[in-house]
């Protein structure tokens, strides 16, 4: 079988990775990809939506994975399909529910899926006067895609009218912010729930949790994802149960009754309040990352053919095992990031970290230049391991870390740490 991989990043690496393990795929192209995917396939220019098309139909392609949102929400797996070729992913329209947070906001109360209350606003004014009928915290959202940097938690009046300012008279975020989402600020522990759904039914993957701030101990701005690890210490048992029964299959009835194409991937990034009640905070409509990395490194059933039995419809069919260990996931960020970074930095220590056992160094923003291997995002790697339990592979994680350096090189010091104490009480 022949692949193709669209993407770039961590997640994009972590799916060519999954696939490569397949003996049924005999070839992986990837475009653009990165330093990292280019030793695992043939890596293409970047190529627009009609030009993947003609490569997928001209190499005879038998099945295309899309990683990023953006390509989902401007209807690539439309165009495919019209073409009768096989696609992983949702159509433009199932895309919605990560394109705009309105959208699935809507769609989560008329399907009765616990979320926080919110209002939406596009004029500054009336969104400024409303935080005066609200307490603090509380969470601005940009409507639109925005990288994972468009969500504010306002701890302050002041705070918040910088970030609606920001959003929807200094358009930080362009057409994306020129509508905002003001909702509660829900307490509790977060975990994610990545889920194939093939039309007819929705399978749920091991679980994860991602870490989003840039510093340790969950402070600082919310970033792209700073690490993870798999599983959460919170899924299993009655609350496995109540995600399933709250959240999954009211999302899968909700995607049957709008008539939506969706043969792809569900995340449900959750917030389970102290009484165990699973609200929704987002929805994304593609693997996350790096949620996929600590995730798929646990996968021990065949992925191609989950992936192929998802585009198919043949998903109740597809077998699912796990690896009995548990992954931490630590990403290697530029310094400076989220902000403005550095680009071109060289990577050394790679083959040493990749060397370690039960551990994957995947690339996110990197690239191959003479040879060698350097910085070109500003989330550069994300660092892979396995162990027995939590803490082994928190300290194996941390041991590949300290291996690899680039200049001004920056990670949290902490990933795993909260889930630890859950173990440990």
């Amino acid at each position: 079988m022949k692949v193709l991989v669209i993407g770039s990043g961590g997640r994009e690496h972590t799916l060519v990775w999954a696939l490569s393990q397949s003996p049924k795929v005999e070839k992986i192209y990837c475009s653009p990809g990165n330093g990292g995917i280019a030793a695992q396939a043939e890596c293409l220019p970047a190529l627009s939506q009609s030009e993947l098309l003609e490569f997928a139909k001209k190499e005879s392609i038998d099945l295309t994975v899309v990683g990023p949102e953006q390509p989902l929400v401007e209807g690539i797996v439309d165009l495919f399909k019209q073409k009768g070729l096989a696609i992983f992913g949702p159509s433009k329209a199932a895309a919605e529910l990560e394109g705009s947070k309105l959208y699935a906001k809507e769609f989560m109360d008329e399907f009765n899926l616990p979320n926080a209350k919110y209002k939406e606003f596009s004029d500054l004014e009336l969104a400024i006067n409303y935080l005066k009928e609200i307490s603090f915290p509380t969470v601005i959202k940009a409507d639109g895609l925005a990288a994972g940097k468009g969500v504010v938690i306002a701890t302050s009046k002041e705070q918040a009218k910088g970030a609606l300012k920001s959003m929807l008279e200094d358009n930080a975020f362009g057409e994306a912010g020129s509508r905002v989402v003001i909702e509660e600020c829900l307490q509790g522990e977060e975990i994610s729930v990545l889920a194939l759904v093939d039309g007819h039914s929705i399978v749920a993957l091991e679980s994860s949790q991602d870490h989003k701030r840039i510093f340790d101990n969950d402070e600082g701005p919310n970033t792209g994802g700073m690490g993870a690890i798999s599983p959460s210490p919170l899924y299993h048992g009655e609350l496995k149960q109540r995600i399933e029964e709250q959240v999954l299959q009211p999302a899968l009835k909700g995607i049957q009754k709008r008539g939506l194409d969706f043969h792809g991937v569900l995340y449900a990034g959750l917030m389970i309040a102290p009484d165990g009640t699973p609200n929704v905070l987002e929805f994304n409509v593609r693997f996350g990352d790096p949620e996929t990395q600590a995730v798929l490194a646990r996968l021990d059933s065949d992925f191609f053919d989950l992936l192929l039995a998802t585009s198919k419809g043949e998903l109740a069919q597809a077998e699912l095992k796990w690896k009995p260990q548990q992954a931490v996931c630590v990403v290697m960020a530029a310094g400076g990031y989220p902000g403005p970074y550095d680009k071109g930095k060289v990577i050394s220590g790679l083959d040493q970290a990749n060397a370690l056992e039960d551990t994957v160094v995947f690339h996110a923003g990197t690239t191959l230049k003479e040879g060698q291997i350097t910085t070109a995002g500003g989330r550069v790697l994300g660092v892979t391991s396995l162990g027995n339990d939590l803490a082994q592979a928190q300290d194996k994680v941390y041991q590949a870390v300290e291996a690899i350096q680039f200049d001004k090189a920056f990670y949290r010091k902490d990933i795993g740490n909260k889930a630890l104490k859950v173990h440990s009480t």
